[in-house]
């Protein structure tokens, strides 16, 4: 009897999940040339790309490794700020920095050395906090994480750190997502990339996080999920795989801090309150927790929803001389609150649950007679 291995390839699945990703990405860089970069399309495709990231990374914990953290909004923070500090260039930081002398700060780092940076740097807090707060369990370690974000949001606000954060005053001046468009002698824009090359960084990102998923140490982090006590005695360490979970999940959470401030070409401290984070748990919650692909879904449609489909509810509409009622603003926050009601109601488990994209290409297997029977 012969004793030969055959080489797991590619399942059916993954490769059609490839294509439609692939195909995904084409349409983007096709649509951002011929259509209007003023467009609410790329809005949402940039601000989605950034929320999916870090609606991956909180799944991470909550989703992957049951730690419910609620300091998103902390080290989101903590990256975007690394990032604009270190990317402003040296010539307006006398702009910039006009109570404080220029800062202290005065170097320009490359945009993709810099977003590293501020992930590390993200990684390096949450290495500090999560020594003590990880010994915390359920409610009391988000009660932690969420008072974590708040005080690092105060302490960015001091004057003292003022040479180094310019204080509760704006960073701006830094490299944004415009700046990957590629431009002539002229100035004038060729060829368009600017929403193309963060969800290309987001996309990455997330792929190592899919490889990690699916590691050991992702297993780990499942059967510690499922049972600590059971996977103490299979001996697996506690402590060092939520230490370290943690600060993978802060690391790319920091990276979608830095695309939050190319996004928004600015940064200031009293952004990044806890509304956010409870918004990128909602988005991990309605796409399905355990999911990857639902939490990137769910991003893109909540943006959609909030930021463009919904608008018009919060203007007055005429149809005639008949006014149509309740269409004030702040409507639109009130109808997608009960959009969120229904999916929750009708999708207990999220859109995805614990599906991923490969899942929806599955096809159902026949049931044999003897399993039938079974």
């Amino acid at each position: 009897m012969s004793n030969t291995v055959k080489k797991k390839g590619l399942s059916r699945e993954q490769v059609l999940s490839a294509i439609v990703v692939l195909a995904f990405y084409i349409a983007v860089f096709v649509a951002e040339q011929i259509v209007p970069s003023t467009s609410m399309l790329f809005t949402v495709l940039k601000k989605g790309a950034t929320y999916a990231l870090v609606a991956v990374s909180m799944n991470l914990l909550n989703g992957f490794t049951g730690i419910f953290s609620l300091g998103q909004a902390g080290f989101m923070l903590i990256g975007a700020y690394v990032y604009a500090i270190f990317t402003i260039p040296i010539a307006e930081r006398a702009s910039v920095y006009q109570y404080y002398n220029g800062g202290i700060v005065q170097v320009a780092l490359p945009i993709f050395i810099a977003m590293i940076l501020a992930g590390l740097v993200a990684a390096f807090f949450a290495f500090l906090i999560g020594l003590p707060v990880l010994r915390l369990k359920s409610d009391y370690l988000a009660v932690a994480t969420l008072g974590f974000a708040e005080i690092i949001r105060a302490v960015f606000q001091w004057d003292k750190l003022g040479p180094v954060t310019n204080g509760s005053n704006m960073l701006r001046l830094f490299p944004t997502f415009n700046d990957f468009n590629i431009r002539n002698a002229n100035g004038d824009v060729t060829i368009y990339l600017s929403t193309l090359v963060p969800m290309l960084i987001a996309g990455f990102c997330i792929a190592l996080i899919i490889l990690l998923i699916n590691s050991t140490f992702g297993r780990a982090l499942r059967a510690i999920k499922d049972d600590e006590i059971a996977a103490e005695a299979m001996g697996i360490h506690l402590a060092s795989h939520k230490q370290l979970a943690f600060c993978i999940s802060s690391f790319f959470t920091g990276i979608g801090g830095a695309m939050l401030a190319m996004y928004q070409t600015t940064v200031q401290a009293k952004s990044f309150t806890t509304a956010m984070t409870y918004e990128i748990l909602l988005i991990v919650v309605i796409g399905g927790i355990g999911s990857v692909t639902g939490s990137c879904i769910s991003s893109f449609l909540f943006v959609a929803c909030s930021e463009w489909w919904l608008r018009f509810l919060d203007q007055k509409q005429m149809i005639g001389s008949f006014e149509v009622p309740l269409l004030r603003n702040g409507f639109r926050l009130v109808v997608f609150s009960l959009i969120i009601m229904i999916v929750v109601l009708f999708f207990r488990q999220g859109i995805m649950g614990t599906r991923e994209l490969p899942d929806l290409f599955r096809r159902k297997r026949k049931k044999t007679g003897k399993e039938a029977r079974a």
